[in-house]
């Protein structure tokens, strides 16, 4: 079907994991620096608040009352600010995790859509579903974590400075002791990075292999093979298992680093500042500014271990999304693409030329002999022309733009059915159903075309979901229109009626039908019989019946005698 519009957001560079991270941030940067500047602020004004109460503490010992009320009121103002950033770097910090997420959906979305009938043979579906459930959370994360990660290393810095300034000692400690938490930290992030990659990979493959049990259950079922396959795949479910407790461990020591780490800054400042108040060397304020300095040290350390994890894993999946944007597809643009003029399509393979504005008929002795025309026609494999230009030497959004093919492979959707029918909104739904002759499906719906319609329209039977099929084609209105065996699934009656009404829908517009029916082929303007995929004559349908007589034994239904 039609490549479906998605909106633009731009081009992400694929090379490499981290580029492909840089390339999310730089779409995002006006929102990822606000959040940055806000989490700065509201990490600073924390910072700042030990220093004020110590400052206030010192006063009250003092008995002067003049500064304690002044150190009070600077401690409610910076209060009031760091309540106002954080709230603010949060709602930042959501856009950001969502921005990322959705624009990895956009663009995975918008290579499935060029890599069309590639996909399936490039990649598991397993590997398109892990990313949409489970990679666009790591690589939100993220995004998300740059801002976080840049207060809480302001906020250590300026706490390292202010130690430094009343206490060497106390300053080292923290100087010192920071960038061997990272180092412990960093020794648990290369072993999870390599583990969760595993695990990732064997999630992808269930999953894929999950989508496939659902497709071909009823199959499975009739050859008997069910229990075999439900073994099989029991005993990767339990293999994946198996790697996300090995991951857990790891998960599990990382967490309990980003506890016991802070934690024994707390213990070892709090010791150390207590020791110096009673030898006299700080007073009794610098003390409790000492010991709030150190308990609010591990919530800014404590972030800079959940970057180090955020970023591992969002890395981890971005590897994955560029895995994805990196698979070429059978047919790539042309380097330098001509734009596509109207005229006359004709498939060199066969020989086979539809004259424009008219409705064509393409009848095989052997039916695959049609399909693999109609893929020429739409370009899914090279071979085809249209006033003389070669469609390969076309931009392929150009040609999907302009030439429709619709085969019995192509789906409905889940969801409300006038989305699914007409998901550009162009209009004119009640029209192609009626020309689909499928009017009667959506009136016996309880909601009519709001009715929301199962996965790939199992709820409809082949007949009614080939008649939806064509209703969609038609709300498209593509410059060409090629079908495959549009009514092969319908009664006598019912193909009658469409092949009237579509002569008419498509009126003045090319239109061509793979099809050996005798009612479709009486209401068409033109016939090119194909034998051995070759044209072997071409003309109206009732000549051919009199002057071909393969063509009328095909038609007709006739034994070679």
């Amino acid at each position: 079907m039609r490549r479906l519009p998605v909106t633009d957001p731009g081009t992400p560079d694929s090379r490499s994991a981290t580029r492909y991270l840089f390339w999310l941030v730089r779409r995002s940067r006006l929102t990822v620096a606000a959040a940055a500047l806000l989490a700065i602020a509201w990490m600073g004004c924390q910072a700042l608040v030990p220093a004020l109460v110590g400052r206030a503490v010192d006063a009250a010992v003092t008995r002067d009352a003049a500064a304690l009320l002044a150190w009070a009121l600077l401690l409610l103002g910076v209060g009031v600010v760091q309540a106002l950033t954080g709230i603010t770097r949060h709602r930042f910090a959501v856009a950001n995790w969502l921005a990322a997420a959705f624009r990895t959906v956009q663009v995975v979305v918008r290579q499935a859509n060029r890599l069309g009938s590639t996909l399936p043979r490039r990649l598991d579906a397993g590997e398109v579903v892990a990313i949409g459930t489970s990679d666009i959370t790591h690589i939100g994360g993220a995004v998300d974590i740059t801002s976080r990660g840049a207060g809480s290393l302001l906020a250590v810095v300026t706490i390292t400075v202010v130690l430094l300034r009343t206490s060497v000692p106390l300053g080292l400690i923290v100087l010192v002791g920071v960038p061997l938490l990272m180092i412990v930290v960093g020794l648990l992030i290369r072993p999870l990075h390599r583990r969760q990659k595993a695990y990732r990979e064997s999630q992808g493959r269930l999953t894929g292999r999950a989508a496939d049990l659902v497709g071909g259950l009823r199959v499975l079922r009739g050859v008997g093979g069910e229990s075999a396959v439900a073994a099989r795949y029991r005993a990767e479910s339990q293999a994946l298992r198996a790697a996300g407790v090995r991951t857990a461990r790891v998960e599990s020591l990382l967490e309990a680093a980003q506890v016991l780490l802070p934690g024994a800054f707390l213990v070892l400042v709090t010791w150390l500042g207590a020791r110096f108040a009673a030898d006299g060397r700080i007073t009794v304020g610098q003390l409790v500014s000492f010991y709030a300095y150190a308990a609010f040290l591990v919530a800014p350390l404590r972030q800079l271990t959940d970057v180090l994890d955020k970023m591992t894993r969002g890395h981890v999946s971005s590897r994955r999304v560029v895995a994805v944007l990196q698979v070429v597809g059978d047919l790539p643009d042309p380097p330098e693409p001509v734009p596509l003029p109207p005229g006359e399509l004709a498939d060199s393979g066969s020989g086979v030329r539809i004259p424009r504005g008219r409705l064509t008929a393409i009848v095989a002795s052997t039916p695959a002999d049609a399909a693999r025309i109609a893929d020429r026609l739409g370009r899914y494999t090279d071979g085809a022309t249209m006033d003389g230009v070669p469609l390969s030497a076309v931009a392929l959004a150009e040609v999907r733009d302009r030439i429709l093919v619709v085969d019995n492979d192509a789906r409905l959707f889940s969801g409300r059915l006038g989305s699914d029918l007409d998901p550009d909104g162009r209009g004119g739904v009640a029209q192609a159903l009626a020309a689909a002759a499928a009017t009667d499906i959506v009136d016996a719906l309880p909601n009519a075309l709001d009715t929301v319609i199962a996965d790939r329209g199992r709820s409809f039977s082949g007949g009614q979901q080939q008649r939806l099929r064509l209703a969609r084609a038609l709300i498209a209105d593509p410059e060409v229109l090629i079908l495959v065996e549009p009514t092969n699934a319908v009664d006598a009656h019912t193909e009658a009626r469409i092949a009237e009404r579509l002569r008419a829908a498509r009126s003045g517009r090319t239109t061509v039908v793979c099809t050996s029916s005798p009612l479709v082929l009486s209401r068409t303007d033109h016939v090119c019989y194909v034998e051995d995929g070759r044209l072997v004559a071409a003309g109206r349908h009732r000549d051919l019946l009199r002057g071909e007589p393969g063509y009328a034994r095909m038609v007709l239904r006739e034994e070679k005698q």
